[in-house]
Parts: structure tokens; C-alpha cells; sequence
């Protein structure tokens, strides 16, 4: 699906910014640039989920790798120390590829080393494999140094009492003292040296970029030679499992038919297969027996609002309706004072409920899940209760102000928390306050009020059927009288809590036209459009800001302070450009001439997979050109609305 050659493999400022990502079900991934440079203090060949999907902690950093052939050794790595990048391995690799695997192809002289990684589904497991291919007459050898971690991801690792190493027949297990899971490297290695060595200082350019501590110190337990003929494969399984190494062809064929199996894996159109791939790296287990989804590679993990959000591309425009059910069950069985999880935190402690929309999105959520299954017995028997319970807390009022006002419009919010998806905080510093009565709170308030009277009307329940339609009535009439902002024909943001209009353009308000239900008349929801459009729209989604504001920021780049204060004050999302096809399409009849627009807005994605997490969509980006891919390299939502747009929107 993707193919770099050598003129970005060996390029020493182009593919340091290309990263591969593998998953494996359970919130664990491996992840580096396609040099093997670990840049992130997230890269590793093992981040393995203790508690899936959390806990996550890194294992295995890297294998550094010296080819020997016939007598003569070249390094294959890449590391950046202070004031010096070595070895520079890169100048031998000729080609990556990924399809499905990561495969890296390196070649020194006549000789070429292929490597292969991926991650085993619902295990903490990675398989690395080399095949080498020479002349006949060719010697060659293959040392492989583990270079080990035993720490959380977030955090990096400095020299301290050296781990346990306890080398057996065909396997190395390294265990530090207080510190679970111990991992196992099963290898098939003609000859083992234990070694026992701290490699100091290495150094995580985007780390550095971003402002955070960018120096580690990392553990090597021993040195693994193999003795390779062409043809052969040496190889390499690093797990919290023991395995044998002569396991390593049974699972890569048992992963291949497995992705092969999934929905889009046959796809002539090698983008279109691409997001298919990439939906599943996003389902993962939460516990034993629910599924649910990971927001964001390398740092997220699985949120509310970003799990709904995201729930029809990943699991209903891929046919996945058994893991959609499940996911909408994990979030109802965690339904408190009428509001669904923000977010499960990464290592236990209490569930977090400071979110106004990841609620309202749910109720959207089910109304697509019934939309294409017809599952009337899940929603009656699993949900509605549920559903009628969150109605009649938000009428009477729940956390954080979350209240239905006097007009019929959703209030939210308290001092010093952000409910809303624009939630960047510094320290007390809430860089995009919404307290109040937000635009799109209100579109997502009113789509689930139609949501719950058309329910209500399929159980037989009158009673809520009538509660809705009168907070759906008040609320229309309240909201085109508030938000309107006449003079320049869209809708304002906010509605603060002394009555005045936040009037900031910003694309929030498209969802009051892409919604299945809207309070807007169709010349109003195409002038919102229109303004979103002119304002807003980049190659790559929507700016969060419009340009002409004061607070506007082009760039999303320094240190934590800069990147807070400009993540929703004009840096592009990818996500938002579903909803606002979904409008544009909406309000424009779905005619031939839109379609052909759409197709031409979403083009420049087609190149993106390429370009950053290879083969999956970026988290954001800057505003202005060239619109420079930031945050996560792997975005939940960013991946489902472009694949519910190239399969059901623009096909």
C-alpha cells in the first residue's frame, strides 16, 4: 500500500518524518521512522498495554543491527546522540514498504537484508524477522543488540541498577527487580553473548521539537548472532509471553490471512484499502470482554467523544456491527448522573465525566448504528433506558452546569474546565473558554432530542416522545433568534453567560447543517457552509479559527505553552472535514457537481498517507501553507470520516 524508495530512505531530512506504526488490539503498538531512528520517547519495537487499554509501557526500544559479510560489518541503525547521529545505518536502506507489514530493504554491496515487523492481534507481542539475499558464495552474519526500556511511555529512562538478564536455549528474558511484565526475546541466534550494557544519551528529535525532556539512557542484555545463507531468515520475538522462535512463520501467515480477511483488504484503490487498515489499528479491547476505541497514536487513549465521533467510519462503514454494539455498551455501563465517560485514565483512579458532547454524540452514535443494522432489539433492550435517563438529566441539570436553560438552549460549563472538544488548558489558563451556551452543543442537544422522539415513537413511550418534541421546539426557536449572526450570515460560537455573542468564526457551527437533524432553514445552512468555506477550509479539514481573527494562529509548533495556545486558535483538523462534506453535500441536493467538488477537496489525503504515519491520517495541522502534519501521527477520527466519506458520501 505504501512504497518509499531510496531517494526518501537515505534522505537524512525526509524520513525522519516518516513513521510506521504497527498495533495489536490491546492498546500495545510498536512504532519508529522507517530509519529505526526513534525520534518520540514513544518509538519502540514493544509498548506493551498492562491493563488494556492502558498502562501502557515500553519494553523493547530497538534492536541495533551490524551486518557482516564476509568479514566486513556495516551498521544498519540510526541513533542521534548529543552533536552527532550515529551510526548513520540509513545510507543502506533502499526501500520501505508496508503491505500490511512495515518491510525495510537495506543493501550493502550485492547483498540485500530484509526486515519485517508486526505485532501479533490480542497479545503483547512482536515478531522481527530478517531474510537475507546474497550470491551463493556469500558468509554472512547478523548481530543483533537488544536495547531494552522498563518504563512508562510517557515518561524516559536513565541509567540505574541493571535488570535481571537469564539467558536459556533460544531465549533472553530480561526482568528488572519490582517491574512487571519481564520481557521474553525468543530468538533462533547461533550464539548468544551476554553483555550487560548501558548505551547513555540518546536523544528524541521531536521530543526535543516539542519542548519535553529528550534524553535516555537504554539497557542492553546481550548481543544475538546469526549465521545467514540467502534465502534464510533470522528471527526475533519480543513478548511478556514466552514463545519459541520457530513460531515466527506460523504467525506471520496467521496475521496475513487475518488482515487479508478484513473488510477493504481487496480494494483495487490502494488508498481506500489503506484507511480500511487503518480503522482497525483504532478497535482495541477495553478488559477482558469490551471493545472500544483508541483515540490517537502514540499518546491517547480511549475517550468519549472521540470513540462516537468516530464510531460509524470505524465500525459501521466497515461492517464491524458486532464490535459497535460492544462499544456502545462499554460507554452505556459506564452512564452516570445522565453523562457518558470523557475518558478511563491511563492507570486506573476514577472515571473522568468532564464533557459535554461526548454525551449528546452518543445519542448520534446509536442513531447510525439503527440507521444501518435495523437493531431495534439492542437499542430498546441495551440502551434506552439509558438514553431516557440522559434526557432527563440534562433537562433537570447534571455536572458542570450542564443544564437545559429557560430558553430551551443547553448550558455548560464552570470556572477552569473545558467541556467542550476546543479544550486546550495551560496551568488556570483556558485558552478557548465556552462557557455558556456553545453552537455545536446545541445542534448535537437538538439532533438527540429528534433522536430520542423517534425512538420513543418506535417503543410505544408517548410520554418521551412529547417531553422531546417540546425541548426540541423550544430549543429551534431560541437558537435561530440567539446565534444568527446577520452581518456576516453564519452562526456565532457561544453564547457567553451574560447573554452577549462570541461572533469568532470558527467550524463549529457545521455541525448545525451536517447533523441528521437540523434547526437551521436549508438558505441558512447553506450560508453557513458558504462562510465555512471561504473562511475555514484547507486541503487537509477546517481551520479552527478564522484567519482575520486577532487570537488566529498559523502554527502549531514550540514548546507545551505555544502548542496549547494555538491548538484551537487556527490550527487545521482532519476530522472536520467529514462533517463539512456531509453539509456541503446536504445542502447543495447531492447533485453530480458537488460530488465532483467533494472528490477534489479530500484529494490531498491521498498523499498525506504517505507522508507522516505512513498509511494512517494525521491528528492536525498548521493553518498555512504548507499545512505541516502535528500532533498524533494516527488519528481515530481524522481515519473515519475520510473513510465514511470515500464510501458513503462521494461514491
Amino acid at each position: 500500500m505504501i512504497n518509499l524508495d531510496e531517494s526518501i530512505c537515505t534522505n537524512p531530512d525526509a524520513a525522519p518524518k516518516r513513521e510506521w506504526l504497527e498495533t495489536n488490539g490491546l492498546g500495545g503498538f510498536a512504532s519508529a521512522t522507517i530509519t529505526g531512528q526513534n525520534t518520540r520517547r514513544y518509538h519502540g519495537l514493544l509498548v506493551a498495554a498492562r491493563r488494556p487499554p492502558t498502562e501502557r509501557v515500553m519494553l523493547l526500544s530497538k534492536l541495533e543491527e551490524t551486518l557482516i559479510i564476509n568479514g566486513e560489518a556495516t551498521e544498519l541503525g540510526t541513533n542521534q546522540y548529543p552533536n552527532n547521529t550515529h551510526p548513520r545505518g540509513f545510507r543502506h536502506l533502499v526501500n520501505f514498504r508496508l503491505d500490511p507489514f512495515p518491510v525495510f530493504t537495506f543493501r550493502v554491496g550485492e547483498v540485500e537484508l530484509e526486515k519485517t515487523v508486526f505485532m501479533l492481534r490480542w497479545e503483547n507481542t512482536t515478531v522481527v524477522r530478517y531474510r537475507l539475499n546474497a550470491p551463493p558464495d556469500t558468509t554472512a552474519k547478523l548481530v543483533l543488540r537488544p536495547l531494552v526500556a522498563f518504563r512508562d511511555y510517557h515518561a524516559l529512562q536513565r541509567e540505574t541498577a541493571a535488570p535481571f538478564v537469564d539467558i536459556q536455549e533460544g531465549l533472553v528474558r530480561v526482568a528488572p527487580a519490582g517491574f512487571e511484565p519481564a520481557l521474553c526475546l525468543a530468538h533462533d541466534a547461533a550464539t548468544v553473548y551476554g553483555e550487560s550494557v548501558w548505551y547513555h544519551n540518546f536523544e528524541y528529535l521531536e521530543e526535543q521539537a516539542r519542548g519535553f525532556d529528550f534524553r535516555e539512557d537504554l539497557f542492553n542484555p546481550c548481543a544475538l548472532t546469526f549465521e545467514l545463507k540467502s534465502g534464510q531468515y533470522a528471527n526475533v520475538i519480543a513478548s511478556t509471553e514466552r514463545h519459541q522462535a520457530s513460531q515466527a512463520e506460523e504467525f506471520a501467515q496467521h496475521e496475513l490471512a487475518r488482515r487479508h480477511s478484513h473488510k477493504g483488504a481487496q480494494e483495487t484503490d490502494n488508498y481506500l484499502r489503506a484507511l480500511y487498515a487503518a480503522a482497525n489499528q483504532f478497535i482495541v479491547r477495553r478488559g477482558k470482554d469490551r471493545s472500544t476505541v483508541i483515540a490517537g497514536y502514540h499518546w491517547f487513549t480511549d475517550w468519549g467523544r472521540d470513540t462516537m465521533i468516530a464510531l460509524p467510519g470505524l465500525t459501521l462503514t466497515t461492517e464491524r456491527y458486532d464490535t459497535a454494539r460492544d462499544i456502545l455498551t462499554a460507554f452505556a455501563e459506564h452512564v452516570s448522573q445522565g453523562m457518558i465517560p470523557n475518558r478511563f485514565p491511563d492507570t486506573g483512579g476514577e472515571v473522568e465525566y468532564n464533557t459535554v458532547d461526548a454525551t449528546l454524540w452518543f445519542f448520534h452514535a446509536v442513531h447510525e448504528y439503527l440507521e444501518r443494522t435495523g437493531d431495534e432489539t439492542f437499542v430498546r433492550d441495551t440502551l434506552y433506558t439509558h438514553l431516557k435517563d440522559i434526557i432527563n438529566w440534562h433537562e433537570r441539570g447534571t455536572r458542570y452546569g450542564i443544564k437545559v436553560d429557560k430558553d430551551g438552549l443547553l448550558h455548560s460549563g464552570e470556572a477552569g474546565v473545558q467541556l467542550t472538544w476546543m479544550d486546550a488548558k495551560v496551568g488556570d489558563w483556558v485558552v478557548t473558554p465556552r462557557t455558556g451556551k456553545a453552537v455545536e452543543i446545541q445542534a448535537l442537544w437538538y439532533n438527540a432530542l429528534c433522536v430520542m422522539s423517534n425512538l420513543a415513537v418506535r417503543f410505544h413511550d408517548s410520554t418521551m416522545n412529547a417531553q422531546c418534541a417540546l425541548l426540541a421546539s423550544r430549543a429551534t426557536a431560541s437558537f435561530n433568534q440567539k446565534f444568527w449572526h446577520e452581518a456576516g450570515s453564519y452562526l456565532c460560537d457561544v453564547i457567553n453567560d451574560d447573554g452577549t455573542p462570541d461572533a469568532s468564526l470558527r467550524p463549529n457551527q457545521i455541525f448545525a447543517a451536517s447533523l441528521p437533524y437540523t434547526m437551521l432553514t436549508p438558505e441558512r445552512a447553506r450560508a453557513v457552509v458558504a462562510a465555512v468555506e471561504n473562511s475555514l477550509l484547507t486541503p487537509y479539514g477546517l481551520r479552527s479559527l478564522a484567519p482575520s481573527h486577532p487570537a488566529y494562529r498559523p502554527r502549531y509548533e514550540g514548546d507545551s505553552l505555544s502548542r496549547d495556545g494555538a491548538y484551537h486558535q487556527g490550527t487545521v483538523w482532519g476530522w472536520l472535514i467529514g462533517p463539512f462534506i456531509t453539509a456541503y453535500l446536504k445542502t447543495h441536493e447531492r447533485s453530480p457537481e458537488a460530488i465532483a467538488q467533494a472528490r477534489e477537496w479530500l484529494a490531498a489525503f491521498r498523499t498525506h498517507l504517505n507522508e507522516a504515519g505512513l498509511g494512517q491520517v494525521s491528528e492536525i495541522f498548521d493553518a498555512e501553507p504548507p499545512h505541516t502534519p502535528r500532533g498524533c501521527i494516527a488519528q481515530a477520527w481524522s481515519v473515519a470520516e475520510l473513510l465514511r466519506c470515500e464510501v458513503e458520501e462521494i461514491q
